[in-house]
Formats: C-alpha cells, sequence, structure tokens
C-alpha cells in the first residue's frame, strides 16, 4: 500500500494498520527482522508497541493494535506436537 504525503497521520496510520493485517493474512506470521522487504513494517509495530507500553497512544489506536497483535499471537505454536 502506497502511503502519500497528502494523508494526514490518521490516514497514514490506518492505511499501515491494514496492511500489516493483510501482511498477517498471507503470511501467517508477524514482519521478520530477517527479510529486508519486511523492515519498514516491523518498524511501524515496534514503535506502536513501545507507544502502547508508554500510554501514550489514543484508545482507538490501541484497541486495534491489540487485535492485530493478538492475530499474529494466533499463528504462534506453542507445542510442536500439538
Amino acid at each position: 500500500m502506497l502511503i502519500t504525503t497528502d494523508m494526514n497521520r490518521n490516514e497514514q496510520w490506518d492505511a499501515r494498520y491494514k496492511e500489516a493485517w493483510q501482511f498477517v493474512e498471507t503470511n501467517r506470521r508477524g514482519p521478520s527482522r530477517h527479510h529486508i522487504e519486511e523492515h519498514q513494517l516491523l518498524n511501524w509495530m515496534k514503535f506502536n508497541r513501545k507507544s502502547v507500553n508508554k500510554g501514550t497512544m489514543p484508545a482507538e489506536r490501541k484497541e486495534k493494535f491489540q487485535k492485530l497483535t493478538d492475530f499474529i499471537h494466533s499463528f504462534h505454536k506453542i507445542n510442536q506436537y500439538i
């Protein structure tokens, strides 16, 4: 998804959120530091995770971001034999 300069910050955040959700749906995992093409999305995830931990993220974004992280965690394997 292309993020342009004429978008406001909320529109940019929503566009990146949709891009992240689509990435997780397609790849069934979160962005990885081992793939150069995923670094931008990974940095967005890390920045937002830090904002949540600091308590500086608005409530509506925090709720959406929590859904995204829960979605990513739903693909984690707890035990290889399950």
